[in-house]
């Protein structure tokens, strides 16, 4: 299978390329030149696989260049029980009308593990493939979970050296201690005085800069991406929503072939996105709910058509969704189009040029059959994982709240009785100190680690072993720096 870009001006090229590549050149995103199809059957297949070999099944269908044998590598080693103690994407019934995919019992708590395990097993065998024997140099813009976990990936991996740009004030204290205190002799970690759209921009500008690539091919490296604008982050995270499903078979909470609604929290529209291909090769999709915090940017889209970041942005306590430029939704609209990649560049020149742009009627009618957009603030987000925890002894973080409270007013005003898995983001120990506000919990003298020691108190599970260690864990990482400067930070540690 070739990729192609969704402004059309990139010839097409391997899935090896496409992941090596990261971005296409005429700054536009990869995107399959066809969906596969799968039948019920090959669905209902799945269920006696354990996950690595359900992520082999759907990623090989993608990665046509990769060998059988190099996929069985990755998906095995990344879905592996050192990087996964527990169950991978287990899915929990929380009652008859949702259930909950929790996607953070990986290495860093947070759902980016699911595919920033993998992509550096994908990226080092394209590599080979395209016989690149420069080193790959990975930049990453992270909200706050993207960055750790690619971090923990690309740890001393052969070959590259990974930089991840993260806004100063715009995570959490433990998201921010777990990119600082990253070990690893091929790791970089810079603050920068800013929010994450302009560590996002910033290093979507030095890939579209030829005179930047220039200048760090002479150093000996490449570019590329660990963001979800890279075909090989988004691919693996198609797996756990066919993988939701055929659980929920095998639990008899569903009969093959019935719809089921996702609602999805999202910021960088990466997380649904997935979903929606999962959709198109045939997954039985009813809905997608789409849930975001008070920076509603994708909310007024799917609801008025209008995308438009000229807004005030934000810093919420669901910080991961702290976003106005949602990049992957370039790829969404591809898809609706018809793949008019003239379409879609036109609409990405109006957003550069002017912070917005409006999609035709017909195209919005395509987007409400598919989608639904819920937003809510701060406090709304509490007062669900308060509802939640003592009327159903379910614990969320944020983000999962933000989820939930979507999923169950959308039930409410559509009268859609579909069964509802709502994706959960990140543990609750990442969001310690809001959730345990939620829950009237006096929290004012304790730092992080003692505030997840009281949640462990309170909801008799244990911190995650790795956040718990970082109350030792030595600094590495603390230089902050001014957005026009991330450049001039990625040639000095050159």
């Amino acid at each position: 299978m070739k990729f192609v870009s969704t402004r059309g001006k990139n010839e097409p090229v391997s899935s090896a390329r496409a992941i090596y590549q990261g971005l296409a050149k005429d700054g536009g995103l990869f995107v399959p030149e066809s969906i596969p199809q799968l039948s019920l059957q090959d669905i209902d297949s799945l269920r006696a696989m354990p996950y690595h070999e359900r992520a082999d099944f759907i990623i090989g269908k993608f990665l046509t260049d990769y060998s059988a044998q190099e996929l069985g590598y990755a998906t095995s080693s990344a879905y592996s029980n050192s990087n996964f103690p527990e169950q991978v994407a287990p899915v929990v019934n929380i009652d008859g009308e949702y259930s909950v995919l929790e996607l953070w019992h990986g290495k860093t708590s947070a759902f980016k593990d699911m595919a920033l395990q993998i992509l550096p097993y994908l990226l080092t065998i394209a590599m080979k493939k395209e016989q690149i024997d420069q080193q790959v140099l990975i930049l990453v813009a992270t909200s706050g979970d993207t960055g750790k976990a690619a971090l923990e990936g690309f740890q001393d991996v052969p070959g590259t050296r990974i930089v991840v740009f993260y806004p100063e004030d715009g995570v959490s204290d433990i998201q921010k201690l777990q990119m600082a205190t990253q070990q690893g002799d091929n790791v970089h970690v810079f603050a920068v005085k800013g929010n994450f759209d302009d560590t996002q921009t910033g290093v979507k500008n030095i890939f579209a800069n030829e005179q930047m690539n220039e200048q760090i091919e002479k150093l000996g490296y490449k570019f590329s991406s660990a963001n979800s604008i890279n075909w090989g982050r988004l691919v693996p995270q198609i797996v756990y929503y066919f993988s939701a499903y055929v659980d929920l078979v095998q639990e008899k909470v569903l009969e093959l072939g019935d719809k089921v609604n996702f609602c999805v929290p999202t910021g960088n529209f990466g997380n649904i996105l997935a979903g929606y291909y999962a959709k198109c090769m045939g997954l039985p999709v009813n809905k997608f709910i789409c849930a975001s915090n008070a920076n509603n940017v994708l909310t007024d889209f799917i609801n008025q058509g209008v995308y438009d970041r000229n807004r005030p942005f934000y810093q919420t306590n669901s910080p991961s969704m702290d976003i106005l430029i949602s990049s992957n939704l370039e790829r969404f609209i591809y898809l609706l189009s018809g793949q008019d990649s003239k379409l879609v560049a036109d609409y990405m020149q109006q957003l550069n040029s002017n912070g917005r742009y409006e999609i035709a009627p017909d195209l919005l009618r395509k987007v409400r059959e598919t989608m639904s957009g819920y937003c809510y603030d701060d406090a709304q987000t509490c007062s669900q994982i308060k509802q939640v925890y003592e009327s159903k002894k379910y614990l969320m973080d944020t983000h999962t709240a933000v989820a939930y409270k979507a999923a169950a007013d959308y039930r409410t005003q559509s009268g859609d009785p579909t069964h509802t898995v709502i994706l959960s983001t990140a543990s609750a120990f990442k969001f310690s100190q809001d959730v345990l506000m939620s829950l009237d919990q006096d929290i004012a003298a304790l730092d992080s680690f003692e505030q997840n020691r009281l949640l462990s108190k309170l909801s008799a599970q244990s911190v995650p072993t790795r956040i718990a260690a970082l109350e030792t864990a030595p600094v590495r990482h603390q230089t902050v720096i001014d957005k026009e400067e991330m450049f001039a930070s990625i040639k000095s540690i050159l």
